[in-house]
């Protein structure tokens, strides 16, 4: 966890998953352990780098419907950088049951909007010469209709058990602190986050991150 918390973020999701045996784990669980320790030796070499000009925080969120086979919650996930490189991310298992995959990434998508906040404060504190003046951060979700849903009441009456972060949300998109922008599945930073991919995949997302 320290690793991943500190300068390890291609880890999160393995880790968050394995983490939520901690109390009570098994053989399977400890062989999942054993293997992100081996992945780790053999890419001892690797660290988190930031290279270039700073840039305005840009985000990615993404939420995987029901990926948890014990309780059917969503694990949700975050990735904000200000560049060629990862300043801050999470994987995290939801506290309760989606009702859909619409619902599980909007649920994702507020978690992202309150730490884009953050960042944004943060950053005009340290940096105060380059985001004096903060532009709306930009979102990137790859589900249409959690977008929707930020933006538009219209969908009021089926997400009414959402009303808090439904209000929520669409003040800080109407008020310009965020911009929520759609890009398709396969250039989702996030999706890493959220779910085991592919080699091929895995390495794409592991560089994205700027882990090199």
């Amino acid at each position: 966890m320290y690793a991943m918390i500190g300068t390890r973020p291609d880890i999160a999701y393995a880790v968050s998953v394995v983490s939520r045996f901690c109390s009570n784990p098994n053989e399977h669980h400890k062989k999942a352990v054993k293997r992100i320790f081996r992945y780790l030796r053999g890419t001892i070499d690797l660290e988190l780098t930031f290279s270039g000009e700073l840039r305005d925080l840009v985000g990615y969120t993404d939420a995987d419907w029901a990926g948890c086979n014990d309780t059917r919650r969503s694990t949700n996930g975050y990735v904000f950088n200000i560049g060629s490189g990862t300043i801050s991310w999470s994987a995290k298992r939801q506290l309760s049951v989606a009702l859909s995959s619409c619902e599980s990434e909007f649920m994702g998508q507020t978690q992202a909007v309150k730490e884009a906040i953050w960042l944004k404060n943060f950053l005009s504190q340290v940096h105060a010469e380059k985001y004096q003046n903060p532009v709306a951060t930009i979102i990137f979700c790859d589900n249409q209709g959690a977008m929707a849903l930020a933006r538009n009441p219209q969908f009021h009456g089926r997400s009414k058990h959402m009303g808090i972060q439904l209000n929520w949300q669409r003040e800080q998109v109407e008020k310009g602190e965020v911009d929520l922008q759609y890009t398709p599945t396969e250039k989702q930073v996030a999706d890493g986050m959220t779910k085991s991919l592919p080699k091929d995949r895995f390495l794409s997302f592991r560089q994205a991150l700027g882990v090199i």
